[in-house]
Order: C-alpha cells, then sequence, then structure tokens
C-alpha cells in the first residue's frame, strides 16, 4: 500500500480506517508496515483531522485488539496446530520451546518487551495464548507495551508531519 492510498482511506473512512488498518497490522498480514501506517496516523492528527491523544487511542486499541485475536487463537488452538507444525518441521523445536519457555519465565515482563520489537511484537501473543499466560496480565504487559511503540511512531508522525510524509512517498 501506498502513502497515499492509506491516507485516502483516513481521508474517506476517518478513524474507522485507522483502527482496520492498524488491526490488520497487529494480526501481523503482509503489506500493513506499522512504520508507515502510525506516523501516517500522526501526520493526519498533525493535519488536524483527528486529535493527537484519539490518534493514540485508536491505535492502541486496534493494537490490543489484533493481540488479543492472536493470543485466542493460541489459546485455543495452539497446542494442535504447534504440533503440526513441530511434526513437519522437528528441527524448530529447540527454538519454539524456548520461546514458550521464555514466555512462562518472563511473564508479563517479557510480553512488554516484546511488544518494543519489531516481527516479534505481533506473534507473540501466540506463544503467550499457547502457554495459557493469565489474560488480566497479558492485556496489562501487552497495552503498555503497545501504547509505547505506537506513541513514538504515532508522534513521529505529528512532530515530523510532511517531511516524513515527503520521505516515505
Amino acid at each position: 500500500m501506498t502513502t497515499e492510498i492509506i491516507m485516502e482511506y483516513f481521508t474517506r473512512y476517518g478513524s474507522v480506517a485507522i483502527f482496520v488498518i492498524v488491526l490488520l497490522e497487529y494480526l501481523n498480514l503482509p503489506g500493513f508496515p506499522a512504520s508507515v501506517i502510525m506516523p501516517l496516523a500522526g501526520l493526519w492528527a498533525a493535519r488536524g483531522h483527528i486529535l493527537f491523544p484519539i490518534a493514540i487511542l485508536i491505535t492502541v486499541a486496534a493494537g490490543l485488539t489484533g493481540s488479543l485475536i492472536l493470543y485466542m487463537v493460541g489459546y485455543t488452538g495452539g497446542d494442535f496446530v504447534l504440533q503440526k507444525y513441530l511434526d513437519k518441521f522437528p528441527r524448530q523445536r529447540p527454538v519454539i520451546e524456548a520461546k514458550l519457555e521464555w514466555v512462562r519465565q518472563k511473564g508479563g515482563f517479557g510480553i512488554f518487551l516484546s511488544k518494543l520489537i519489531p516481527m516479534i511484537r505481533t506473534l507473540i501473543s501466540i506463544p503467550a495464548g499457547v502457554s495459557r499466560m493469565n489474560m488480566a496480565k497479558y492485556i496489562v504487559s501487552s497495552t503498555l507495551g503497545i501504547f509505547v511503540w505506537n506513541l513514538v511512531f504515532v508522534g513521529a508522525g505529528y512532530f515530523m508531519g510532511d517531511m516524513l510524509f515527503e520521505y516515505l512517498t
């Protein structure tokens, strides 16, 4: 997706477009990079189309929704899917088991840190669900990590504004 198309969606559909596009990005779907979407939401706020705190609230809500969906995927069907995957790719077992153990050991702090690392931040929700992490702890740690990540990127778009938009296009 080009930046012009994303901005057109923002203009046409408003806050709903921000929510849906950020949700899809947090579901780790290809074509929705946070490094483009979040700054454009900030730029949209800088241009006066939405208040900055509302842009942050929408992006955090979308990020948490996507994270909870992946958590539930891991919680409800993760063991089955994981076993099928490991049967097909047995050499991956040590790495995957290490990640699951890491989530169990680090708990909420591990989830918070994971939400600040590209690629891992969206995928960590599945092992958290598979390991049956306490949902309240998961929600709090995810929300804090998502807030920090989104604040940095939406803030960059808000404060760097049009200069960033010209760089991206």
